[in-house]
């Protein structure tokens, strides 16, 4: 990290003698991020990041002593294996995302004497256990267990082979997981270079908030601006010299006569259904006004239950409070081909309200919205609602909904005598895995809080339970959030990992603050754009293309100003820590559209960075006030890459823009660029 910043997040803690957060990655069996002890465990030998606490510890050291295990080596071995469910990576010792197991993966080898697996059978297998966690399931392969009297290992397997087959593994760079008696370390990987710059290609020249790849896997992918028009565009294959393929006079869908666009509202994001290829459902999330919509008619965020009363607010931005709302709702592209993912236009006709809320002030309302990989459920990121410094403690407060990640079930949709028994916000269910789904003090659709303005979040492409969001932040810090369940990233205790409201007197009817979770990276206001004064971070992805292999494996981010773009590489890999680097960019001489420079500057003139994207080839994009940008080959910029194969010397000058563009259509109004402008700034004008 630039700067040393994370580094005195822990003086923070000292000199404050406030609760240091923990790392946000990895995870604990629970998918939560593991908890910061001052103090060992007393029965479990860990410290530091742990994924148990004092009941926790207490419950296993009653479980162990009930096994009465009398051979002292078995005991050791046993009690190492119970006590691995309180090891900073035991989501992963565990398989959860595949499916919880009874016992941790036990390290396995060819060569007896290093391998736990071999050692646990050797100084167990005649020694009476009761309820063995080792009892064959009926899932087999080391699956949850059934329930068992006293047993020998020999009772329940016929060899160490077997045994073994079942309980062990192998670890590898890939997955090193696995455990040997001891709290997992891993190994410092080799050092990975940051790349020697990042090379761009301009492919369209219209203003996008929004790419999402077409759910069929097609070289196809979707694009959105704020007014609230979707299209749906060809794109070309890396190194075609083509642009987008992309009709502006005729979008997928228009449904700007439901959205309210003024400044820092309207429409925030989009999804596909994960099966829209076959139901043709998609999402949008947007803004309306009560004032000129009948329609756009929802619960205000600001009530009694979070300690708000709307009609002392007064007016924000020339509007009362909770005369705009933030909308999520369905459409569908059925009966407009013979199947959807033939579709080239849909209906702008809502299907139904998936959630609409009333917001109290005019910015920092967030809206993105996608589906998680794994669980088919839609994630809503929600900002904190505005007004400057978070005046209410929404963020912290989980009776509220703002400064909060939602996750809902959009396939299982209740009555209407359920939504309102339920107390919803729309037409969803609450899914029970929720981290506050049966806590009634609580919004059980709440997946995370403490967040003040969360813009632009994606998951890993390859490892499904990196979910990373980048936060706006008030005046001083920008940084990017490894999201888990349950998390509390701080907001508005913590900017990033500077103190901003440390008294908790002003917090009334807030959650525990305790085991905040810091930011994975990020970086100061005064790092950037001293001119501007302030920042905007726009969150990126896991670069997981092979178009330029010195860049694959890192997260790229970037400041809205369009002076800095970083590349974040994970060393150890699987750690959750992060050495970030700022990235130089340039764009390709041969570049289908042409790209302009920043006066007295070698910076292509990109304008203002509004969001990324990425394609099913997983190349990554920049949707930027002045076109569309893709990540394309190192050398094409003359950039060295030792990895690169087949490098060709660079083409000198940009063509015109006339040559190769298939985009139709006007630019973008100037005042898309500023208002999607004060959309990812969130200033706060109270």
């Amino acid at each position: 990290m630039e700067g040393g910043v994370l580094g005195s997040v822990f003086l923070f803690c000292l000199l404050l003698l406030f609760p240091c957060p923990s790392s946000s990655l990895p995870l604990c069996t629970d998918l939560r991020a593991p908890i910061t002890r001052r103090t060992p465990l007393g029965f479990c030998p860990y410290d530091g990041s742990v994924c148990c606490d004092s009941a926790k510890d207490l419950q296993l050291k009653n479980q162990f002593e009930g096994m009465n295990i009398s051979e002292p080596s078995c005991a050791s071995a046993i009690r190492s294996i119970l006590c691995s469910t309180c090891d900073q990576f035991s989501a992963n010792l565990y398989t959860v995302e595949s499916g919880r197991r009874s016992v941790p993966v036990l390290c396995n080898s060819t060569d007896s004497a290093s391998s736990f697996c071999s050692t646990v059978w050797d100084t167990c297998q005649n020694v009476s256990i009761l309820n063995s966690p080792f009892a064959p399931s009926l899932q087999g392969r080391g699956g949850v267990a059934q329930n068992s009297t006293s047993s020998k290992l020999t009772d329940l397997w016929q060899s160490k082979s077997d045994f073994c087959v079942s309980f062990g593994g192998i670890s590898n760079d890939e997955d090193p997981f696995c455990f040997n008696g001891e709290p997992v370390s891993l190994n410092k990987s080799e050092t990975l270079l940051p790349p020697k710059g990042l090379c761009l290609e301009r492919i369209g020249s219209a203003a996008y908030l929004n790419m999402v790849p077409h759910p069929d896997g097609s070289n196809r992918a979707f694009f959105s601006d704020q007014p609230g028009k979707i299209w749906l565009a060809e794109i070309p294959g890396q190194g075609s010299g083509e642009s987008l393929g992309l009709d502006e006079s005729s979008p997928f869908v228009d449904l700007t006569d439901e959205i309210h666009f003024d400044t820092t509202f309207g429409m925030m994001g989009m999804a596909f259904h994960p099966k829209f290829a076959q139901n043709g459902r998609f999402f949008a999330s947007f803004n309306c006004d009560k004032v000129k919509t009948p329609g756009c008619a929802g619960t205000c965020a600001c009530n009694s239950d979070v300690n708000c009363d709307p009609s002392k607010l007064g007016s924000s931005g020339g509007a009362q409070p909770c005369q705009y709302h933030t909308v999520v709702a369905e459409f569908s592209a059925n009966g407009t081909a013979s199947d959807p993912s033939k579709a080239k236009n849909a209906k702008p006709a809502e299907v139904r309200r998936i959630f609409t809320m009333g917001l109290p002030f005019t910015n920092s309302h967030g809206g993105q919205i996608l589906f998680g990989p794994t669980d088919g459920n839609l994630y809503l990121m929600m900002g904190d609602g505005g007004g400057k410094g978070d005046p209410f403690s929404f963020a912290q407060n989980k009776k509220s909904l703002l400064g909060k990640i939602m996750r809902l079930d959009v396939d299982n949709i209740p009555s209407e005598e359920e939504v309102v028994k339920l107390g919803l916000w729309g037409n969803y269910s609450i899914p029970q895995d929720n981290p506050y789904s049966d806590d009634k003090e609580s919004q059980g659709e709440i997946w995370a809080l403490g967040l003040r303005n969360p813009w632009r979040c994606s998951f890993d492409a390859k490892r499904p339970s990196y979910f990373l969001c980048a936060d706006t932040g008030q005046d001083r810090y920008e940084e990017v959030d490894a999201i888990t369940k349950g998390g509390n990233y701080g907001w508005s205790i913590y900017e990033g990992p500077l103190p901003f409201n440390l008294e908790p007197s002003t917090r009334e009817n807030t959650s525990d603050s305790t085991n905040l979770i810091f930011p994975l990276m990020g970086y100061n206001h005064s790092d950037v754009n001293k001119k501007e004064g302030s920042a905007a971070i726009s969150g990126g992805y896991f670069y997981r293309s092979t178009t330029d292999p010195c860049t694959h494996g890192s997260y790229l981010y970037a400041d809205l100003y369009a002076m800095a773009i970083w590349a974040a590489f994970e060393n150890p890999k699987n750690s959750g820590n992060f050495t970030t680097n700022k990235v130089p960019f340039s764009c390709a001489g041969d570049s289908p559209m042409e790209c302009s420079s920043v006066p007295n500057s070698p910076l292509p003139a990109l304008g203002y960075i509004f969001s990324f994207g990425e394609d099913n080839n997983k190349d990554i994009y920049i949707l930027t006030s002045s076109g569309t940008y893709r990540v394309v080959r190192p050398s094409r910029c003359n950039y060295t890459c030792s990895k690169e194969e087949n490098v060709t010397p660079a083409s000198v000058p940009s063509p015109s823009p006339s040559n190769g563009n298939r985009v139709h259509g006007k630019y973008m109004e100037l005042e898309l660029f500023f208002s999607s402008l004060l959309v990812l700034v969130g200033l706060s004008f109270l």
